[in-house]
């Protein structure tokens, strides 16, 4: 008598295991991409006081990682050739830059036919600020007896008798300054490291 073996139907995977497997491929593959593109945000960099520069951002230069650097900050656009960006997210003293604390940042005006220095949180987002002040520029801080320039940022206004121009910072966040060079000086574009880069002071205890 002949014997029939039985067939053995393969199991099918669980569509949701299937679903799941996709999803974590796809969250380690991310993670992997943006831990790298972060391990590039200070490669080819130079400092100038608590502010950072890059060599390559905007420059013919600029490899790939760079340029998604560039794309993940969304600060970074012209070419280096108009335009130097700084960013800082430190004082003077290398404490990490709070929202909730007072800054001054003086110095002296950067040779450039136009400067700014912008505030942003610790998403690259501008901060609800009242009145939508969200830089300065040097048209908007006046210059001091010898030549020097100051403001100060911070979740509250200055006192009413400071004549002191005041950039916003409200809630409990990171911060990070960008300082725009716009049309430097051929010196700095050449050596950016070379920049009298202005102090960023916290004033008394944060709240």
């Amino acid at each position: 008598m002949a014997v029939h073996s039985a067939s053995v139907t393969p199991e099918r995977p669980h569509w949701g295991v299937v679903v799941l497997l996709y999803f974590l491929a796809l969250v380690v593959g991310a993670g992997s991409a943006w831990l790298v593109v972060r391990s590039q945000l200070d490669r080819g960099g130079v400092g100038a006081g608590p502010w950072r520069t890059s060599t390559l951002a905007g420059s013919t230069d600029a490899d790939p990682y760079t340029r998604a650097v560039v794309a993940l900050g969304a600060l970074l656009a012209l070419n280096r050739n108009e335009t130097l960006y700084f960013l800082a997210s430190t004082d003077s003293d290398g404490r990490a830059l709070l929202s909730r604390c007072r800054y001054r940042i003086s110095g002296t005006p950067p040779p450039a036919r136009w400067w700014s220095i912008t505030a942003y949180a610790e998403d690259r987002f501008l901060f609800d600020a009242p009145g939508g002040r969200y830089s300065v520029n040097g048209r908007t801080v006046p210059l001091g007896a010898q030549g020097q320039f100051a403001f100060e940022s911070g979740p509250n206004a200055p006192d009413a008798a400071s004549a002191v121009a005041w950039l916003p910072t409200p809630g409990d966040r990171g911060l990070s300054f960008a300082l725009r060079l716009y049309n430097p000086e051929a010196g700095v574009a050449a050596d950016p490291a070379s920049l009298a880069a202005p102090g960023i002071e916290r004033l008394g205890a944060c709240e």
